[in-house]
């Protein structure tokens, strides 16, 4: 059943709405006797339940190893008769892109709850709960930090749609509509199928880790070159070997590590999850545009 992924600032008050959702939830469900909705679970991970001290976000190395600890917590607990509310940060894109594709995989609906808290509210309750003691918080400087890297979800993109923006002044989140979107009022489970690259085949074709990395370099170095021919132009689409899309380059200029960055993580999530080698180069011009929108 559904994913919840809950994103915004540090201290905008992520746990406090997920708790609403988790209550509002369990008393629907509470209210079902028989049949497929009295067995739906509620499932609440967040850093605090899988014991990770908020001083991870300090360093790179620390905080990889305490997203992909948050990310098997989520799966392994993600099923069709499962409601799981990931509470945290959630703030890089490309990290709810991989959430996003468990979720696919697996052919259970999934949703981002953006809680809307402005920074100067987020401030003023980080400075408030500094000076109470009351929980563990985030040094001054990973506060910051972490707000200025904040990729806010952007509802056009697939893996943050549907998006249930909760403003700080609202009560509640929109907790009918969101139930709606995710189980529906039917009874029924929603049919998602998933995308060809959550679908996990067998490995009948040979040297296929060395295709993939060879196809995502290839056209990593072939974006680079057109952006060294047209210097100061920005923009612009590169036409890729064999692909009929082509990749729709931002204005600004992507530097090699960006690039980089981008073609690691989608080597990480096609690793096992195989595609034919037809489509490597092609699901990987669709991966580019979708996380350079």
């Amino acid at each position: 059943m559904p994913l919840i992924l809950v994103s915004g600032y540090p201290c905008s008050g992520k746990t406090y709405r997920s708790q609403q959702l988790i209550d509002f939830f369990r008393s629907r469900i509470s209210t079902f006797t028989d049949g497929r909705l009295a067995r739906l679970k509620v499932h609440h991970i967040n850093d605090q339940s899988l014991g990770i001290s908020r001083n991870v976000y300090y360093t790179a190395r620390t905080e990889k190893d305490a997203r992909a600890a948050f990310s098997s917590a989520v799966k392994r607990v993600l099923g069709r008769d499962d409601i799981v509310v990931a509470d945290g940060l959630n703030y890089i894109k490309g990290f709810r892109y991989q959430l996003y594709c468990e979720a696919k995989a697996v052919q259970t609906t999934n949703c981002v709850v953006h809680v809307g808290t402005s920074i100067d509210k987020c401030r003023e309750l980080y400075k408030n709960a500094s000076a109470s003691n009351s929980a563990e918080e985030y040094s001054s400087e990973d506060f910051e930090n972490l707000i200025f890297r904040y990729e806010e979800p952007n509802g056009m993109t697939r893996w943050d749609s549907p998006l249930f923006t909760v403003p700080y002044d609202d009560p509640t989140p929109p907790l009918e509509k969101i139930w709606e979107a995710l189980v529906g009022s039917d009874g029924k489970a929603k049919v998602v199928r998933p995308n060809a690259a959550t679908v996990l085949k067998p490995a009948t074709e040979q040297d296929y880790l060395y295709e993939l990395d060879k196809t995502t370099s290839d056209i990593v170095m072939t974006i680079t070159a057109y952006q060294k021919d047209h210097a100061g132009e920005g923009g612009g689409s590169v036409c890729v070997l064999n692909v009929e899309g082509a990749v729709n380059l931002p204005a600004n200029p992507l530097s090699l590590p960006q690039l980089q960055r981008l073609r690691r993580q989608y080597i990480a999530l096609n690793r096992q999850h195989r595609l034919s080698k037809s489509r490597i180069a092609e699901a990987f011009v669709d991966y580019l545009n979708d996380s350079l929108q």
